[in-house]
């Protein structure tokens, strides 16, 4: 019988573990190249956490002078005369602003302002027309562009500018940069080359200029804020962060890199640590960005500007605040999404930006988040693939999922209580898909193992016991490991006879092998025996391998038993047929040798060819069990250990204490007359009783009382024993002639296997 090496079933088990590493490594190369795939998956995460967990809203002083929709309504259309913005200015230095911002752009000279309106009148009324009275009037009067930069000169004004990749000049700058570490310049992203600045008389006057941009992620949602860009090889602060400086008479800012001082970057890609603006220190990313936590809308941040011309305004709420200047108007296309609005006005985000620095609770993605995340990755991905073919998929899959619910849950109490981004959802996809690769290899490995071993044993093993081995292949042990078995030998009586009535039809012979054989093996395998070999018209089967079967020595029995039923039911068909085609009828005989001892099981042979097969003492004396049942008269013969183990379920008879041909120990042989209902009749239990009486009588060499206990026990038989009872009256007669005296142990020495 072929065997399933183990050794077979280790090249696919490496094959798998291959390729699940194999695809860890390229899950690392992906995360390493950090494409938009895997960022989408963090912020889908970060977003998640800030709906569930929004930032508290609380007031630290920033409040945003809102252009709405009612103030548009009450105080005119956008753009306003810059006479009127000079007026906001001053209303909110007299209402006692630290600092006040613009996130709008003065880029163009103020049409409304004297100059402009005569050139204007002049053009389309042309010579003689409504224009020609004020020409002289009209530019002696105040102009509103310096109206407005006086004002902004005597506050404390920061003025927004836009950065642009084109053309346009960009403005000078009012605070210095220094930096502790790398050159923040080699660091930050560069795409800008230019801007879309305020009038130069506007920003000379003003106290600070801040770049107002924001730069979205890539499904365009604002999550950070830029506090400073790198613009034709300068920095620039943000307006939040200009705001900041100017509102605190700070002169400049310190960038600080992760390799200056103590900072490090713990597996995180190096960058930029944090933004020193004044007395405060502001953590940032590696690109200078704060990621923004996020409120639910709230009103209290907000003042409208018409507001502030009543005259019971609230002093309190512009007294020392930073205010920014901005609008919600939908109509004025200032709107921005985030994770919690997808129509946030911008002048919001720069405030929520303010507001997280002044209440220390931005949120910061850590520089060991990157290597915590890959760790997990590769730890619990090695973890599954090491323990999936000990453990299975079943406790592997529970133990991924307890350490993913770990993850998830550190993860969202660590944004909760420290405001950390950590990315659970990424890692877990990861160590997923390894899981599943390994889990489909190795599923696909165990199919493999099973159809070898369906293939190899299919033919010799019941079907319920192929299925069990192909469960567990590995209860296969390569080479030989010792085992108590029970093994049957069956050979064809007059098999020479039956051949020689065919020897014109040899197809018709092995025909007729086949309907014998067929039989005969459904009776082993239906009760968890293993063929293991036809020999011509001889079967070779054991039990208790290579699975365990409890009661194998009975389940032989039983086996044998049936074995003769199939053959008579077989007999009587070939009768029939032959009396329908005239032809004489050969019946078929049997012998069966049983035996139950130990032996070695297993690969036997050579390197080029081998069987799963057996060896041992056990397995001879069956054979030659087989052979001595035709002298006997019996059609089982088995041996002393398995007439031990069945004699509590079966009719059994003892035959003799023969020495088998080739050995010189005697065992004690029995036959098999039937089955449990057999041996509790009253007429078995008699024939016993003759028959041991006779055993008795012969070994004492009491050959009259032997001669007595012979003819009972013939008639007990009815006709069943005459051959075995025949072989002890010739024994008999043997015995009265040499008389063998006392050294006699009554043992027959066989002479033929």
């Amino acid at each position: 019988m072929a065997f399933l090496p183990r050794m077979a079933a280790l090249a696919p088990r490496r094959l798998a573990d291959s390729v699940s590493i194999a695809l860890l490594a390229g899950i690392v190369a992906l995360w390493w190249a950090n494409p938009t795939a895997i960022r989408r998956v963090q912020l889908l995460v970060f977003d998640t956490y800030q709906r569930l967990a929004p930032r508290d809203y609380q007031s630290v002083g920033v409040r945003i002078v809102d252009l709405d929709d009612t103030t548009l309504a009450r105080l005119g259309q956008w753009p306003w005369p810059r006479v009127m913005v000079a007026r906001l200015v001053d209303r909110l230095t007299e209402l006692g602003a630290t600092a006040v911002g613009f996130d709008i752009v003065f880029a163009e000279p103020d049409r409304t302002s004297p100059r402009a309106m005569a050139d204007l009148w002049r053009r389309a009324a042309g010579p003689g027309g409504l224009g020609e009275g004020l020409e002289g009037i009209l530019p002696t009067l105040p102009d509103h562009d310096e109206a407005l930069a006086r004002a902004i000169a005597n506050a404390k004004v920061v003025t927004g500018f836009a950065l642009t990749d084109g053309a346009g000049g960009l403005p000078p700058g009012k605070a210095g940069f220094s930096h502790a570490g790398d050159d923040p310049r080699t660091i930050v992203p560069s795409a800008y080359s230019g801007a879309i600045a305020n009038l130069p008389s506007l920003d000379a006057a003003a106290a600070g200029v801040g770049a107002f941009n924001f730069t979205p992620s890539v499904d365009g949602v604002i999550r950070r804020v830029p506090l400073f860009f790198n613009a034709a090889g300068r920095l620039y602060p943000s307006l939040a962060a200009e705001l900041l400086r100017v509102a605190q008479g700070a002169r400049g800012y310190v960038v600080k890199a992760t390799d200056a001082n103590n900072e490090a970057a713990y597996g995180g890609r190096a960058g930029i640590a944090a933004l020193k603006i004044g007395r405060i220190e502001v953590p940032t990313d590696a690109e200078g960005q704060l990621w923004l936590h996020f409120t639910k809308p709230a009103a209290d941040r907000t003042v409208p500007i018409w507001r502030l011309f009543e005259p019971d305004v609230d002093l309190s709420l512009i007294e020392g605040h930073i205010v920014l200047v901005g609008t919600s108007a939908a109509g004025l296309l200032d709107l921005r999404t985030t994770p919690l609005s997808p129509a946030a006005p911008g002048v919001e985000i720069h405030a929520e930006a303010l507001e997280q620095i002044l209440a220390g609770a931005a949120l910061k993605r850590p520089d060991w988040a990157e290597g915590a995340e890959i760790t997990f990755i590769i730890v619990l991905s090695l973890a599954l693939v090491g323990l999936l073919p000990r453990l299975g998929a079943a406790w592997c899959a529970g133990i991924g999922a307890l350490a993913v619910t770990l993850a998830v849950g550190s993860s969202a109490a660590a944004f909760i209580r420290f405001g950390w981004l950590i990315d659970p959802l990424f890692p877990t996809l990861a160590a997923l898909a390894v899981y599943l690769a390994a889990s489909t290899t190795g599923y696909l490995r165990t199919e493999s193992e099973r159809r070898r071993v369906r293939a190899a044993f299919g033919h010799y093993l019941a079907p319920a016991m192929v299925d069990r081995l192909a469960e567990r292949p590995e209860r296969l042990t390569l080479g030989g490991e010792t085992r108590e078995m029970t093994f049957l030998f069956c050979d064809v009586r007059g098999f020479t006879t039956i051949s020689e009535a065919y020897k014109d039809d040899p197809q018709g012979l092995t025909r007729l092998i086949n309907r014998l054989l067929t039989p005969l093996t459904d009776a082993i395998l239906t009760r968890r025996g293993t063929i293991d070999k036809y020999m011509g018209d001889c079967i070779m089967a054991f039990w208790n391998a290579p699975l365990d079967v409890p009661g194998h020595a009975e389940l032989a029995c039983e086996a044998a038993l049936a074995m003769f039923e199939a053959l008579d039911r077989l007999d009587e068909e070939l009768r029939r047929e032959a009396a329908a085609s005239g032809v004489p009828h050969h019946p078929l005989r049997i012998g069966i040798g049983l035996n139950t001892g130990g032996c070695v099981v297993g690969n036997m042979g050579s390197r080029q060819r081998f069987d799963y097969t057996v060896l041992g003492d056990a397995v001879n004396l069956a054979s030659r069990l087989e052979s001595q049942s035709k002298g006997y008269g019996v059609g089982v013969v088995i041996g002393e250990a398995t007439a031990e183990q069945t004699g509590h379920r079966f009719a059994l008879l003892e035959l003799d204490l023969i020495a088998v041909k080739g050995k010189t120990e005697a065992v004690r042989i029995h036959t098999i007359l039937g089955d449990d209902a057999v041996r509790k009749s009253p007429g078995f239990a008699r024939l016993k009783q003759a028959h041991d009486a006779l055993l008795t009588a012969y070994r004492d060499q009491a050959w009259d009382e032997a001669d007595r206990c012979l003819v009972e026990a013939r008639a007990r038989a009815s006709g069943h024993l005459d051959g075995l009872y025949d072989l002890y009256a010739r024994r008999i007669g043997e015995g009265r002639a040499l008389a063998p005296g006392e050294e006699w142990d009554g043992v027959y020495r066989a002479t033929t296997k």
